[in-house]
This record gives C-alpha cells, sequence and structure tokens, in this order.
C-alpha cells in the first residue's frame, strides 16, 4: 500500500457502496486500484497524464473519475457513507456551521468546449453542469468559490460551487438545501440541524426568515455591518439578531473543515475544465474525509 492509498478498514467502509459488475458489456477495472490513483492526483494535482504505472492506465483512471462525476456516483456514494456514520452516531447535528473558499483556477482549466457535456451511455446532461463552467474572474484571475456547510465532526455535510465573484449570503438557502444524510431505517432523509453558525456575510432578513420559519433550525448569525441598529426596525420583520455567542464560538469548525478539504492539491486549485468534474473531484475529497475514523 502506498503513501495515501486506501487503509484496509477505510476500504471495508467503502466497498459496499461501490457499483457491481452487473449486466452485459466489459466489467470494471480493481475498484481499489482505481480509486487510488484518483486520490493520488487529489492528494498531488499532477496530470492525469503522469499517474504512476502502478495504477495501470491513466486514462482508465481519469474516465472512471469522470464517469462517475458525471452519472452521480460519487454523490451517492458520499450519501451512503454519510448515512453510514449517523447510524454509528459519528455526525454531530448540535451544530453545523457554513462558510465559502475561494480555489483558484489554474489556466488548464480555462477552454472548455461550448457544447454541452452529456452523460456517458445515457441521454441528458450531468446534473451539476454549468454553462459557465463555474469560472468566473476577479482581481486574481479565474476563481471559483465553494460554499460549504461542515459538522462539528469538521466533515463537509454538503457543499454548492459558484464562479469565484458570487456572494456569499445567495448561497445560504441552496447549500442547506443540499444536506440530505439517509436514514437506514427508511423514511425521510435528515435535513436540519440543531443550530447553525455563520459569519455577517450570511446575515440578512431573508436568511434569517427561511431559518427560523421555513427550517425551523436556531441560527446563529454574526450580525452584519450593513444591517439596520434600531431594534424596530428589526422587530418589524421579526429579525432579532439574537447572537448565541457560545454557541457561534464552534463556527471554527466550518473553517478547520475547509483547510481539510483543500488538503487536496487538485481542490486548492481547480485543473479540471468541466464544472461537474470539479464537483466530483471535491465530492471525492469530502468522502475521504468521511471514510477516516478519530
Amino acid at each position: 500500500m502506498g503513501r495515501g492509498d486506501l487503509s484496509d478498514d477505510e476500504w471495508a467502509r467503502l466497498e459496499p457502496h461501490l457499483p457491481k459488475n452487473t449486466g452485459r458489456g466489459g466489467r470494471w477495472r480493481c475498484h481499489r486500484r482505481v480509486i487510488n490513483g484518483i486520490l493520488f492526483r487529489q492528494r498531488t494535482g499532477l496530470p492525469w497524464r503522469d499517474l504512476p504505472p502502478r495504477f495501470g492506465s491513466w486514462k482508465t483512471v481519469h474516465d472512471r473519475h469522470r464517469r462517475w462525476s458525471a452519472d452521480g456516483t460519487w454523490e451517492r456514494i458520499l450519501r451512503a457513507i454519510q448515512a453510514d456514520a449517523d447510524a454509528e452516531g459519528r455526525i454531530d447535528w448540535s451544530m453545523v456551521s457554513v462558510d465559502s473558499t475561494s480555489c483558484r483556477a489554474h489556466q488548464h482549466a480555462a477552454g472548455a468546449r461550448s457544447r454541452s457535456p452529456k452523460v456517458p451511455g445515457r441521454r441528458g446532461r450531468p446534473p451539476s453542469h454549468r454553462p459557465d463552467e463555474v469560472l468566473g474572474r476577479s482581481r486574481g484571475g479565474l476563481t471559483c468559490k465553494i460554499h460549504l456547510v461542515g459538522e462539528g465532526g469538521c466533515r463537509p455535510l454538503a457543499f454548492v460551487i459558484t464562479p469565484g465573484q458570487w456572494g456569499d449570503a445567495p448561497q445560504l438557502i441552496p447549500v442547506l438545501e443540499q444536506i440530505r444524510v439517509p436514514r437506514p431505517a427508511g423514511g425521510r432523509p435528515r435535513t436540519r440541524p440543531d443550530h447553525l453558525g455563520g459569519d455577517k456575510a450570511y446575515s440578512s432578513r431573508r436568511n434569517r426568515y427561511y431559518l427560523g420559519e421555513a427550517r425551523s433550525s436556531t441560527p446563529s448569525l454574526s450580525p452584519g455591518t450593513s444591517r439596520p441598529t434600531a431594534d424596530a426596525a428589526a422587530t418589524e420583520v421579526g429579525d432579532r439578531p439574537g447572537l448565541n455567542s457560545g454557541i457561534y464560538r464552534r463556527r471554527n469548525e466550518v473553517e478547520r473543515t475547509i483547510n481539510r478539504l483543500k488538503n487536496f492539491r487538485a481542490v486548492a486549485t481547480r485543473y479540471d475544465k468541466r464544472a461537474y468534474v470539479f464537483h466530483g473531484t471535491v465530492t471525492v475529497a469530502s468522502i475521504c474525509l468521511w471514510l477516516r475514523v478519530g
């Protein structure tokens, strides 16, 4: 086993959720060998063609990652692993926090074809495809932004990727809508934490109304400096800040989650041209964090 490869314990938790060889057509190559090749590229950020020979053909590794990013396989694996962790009581629902981070896009990430991609072997486009390929221009050049919700164990529950110049407040509701942890016993997936923390970038009346009325959650958002300071204006719309300092102190957990996620160089710097492929790259990094126990 090489450095960064899946350990036996991690493989035992991952293997039951991988696609099986069923039906007609060619058989999958060894999943463990190919996934270790994907993880090697995640950790180092090297070009696919430069993968070491011990992982087999680089094209097989690349095509497996691209295919599973397009058809949602990585997403289903992440949900299944989160469900296992929830059944074992390893998800801290008492406090989740939301934050965002910018990822510099390498020059090779630009120049994708204008033609919409297709899911291999199926009709339709990948669910996470966007015409702008979630690339935006700012003072730093081409960037994209990961909006992330992390739980108390410093692992991502859900994320949304947008162009780098997009604001944080409008993405709070979309990223919270992505939280869906299945229940092994059946029933609706769990979507609501006990408390939600966020900095002043998310402090808007629309977000507070959504958290208090639509989701019945207890927000602990830092009041923004641009919000009205008069209590009468806040009371008129039922929008008291209500910052819980004890809960808000734990907001560093999402920042630590982002730091752990960006330890993968292919996440910290975007090399993928297609938005759905980079979405799969971030999903694979999230799966790795969930596979680690302790």
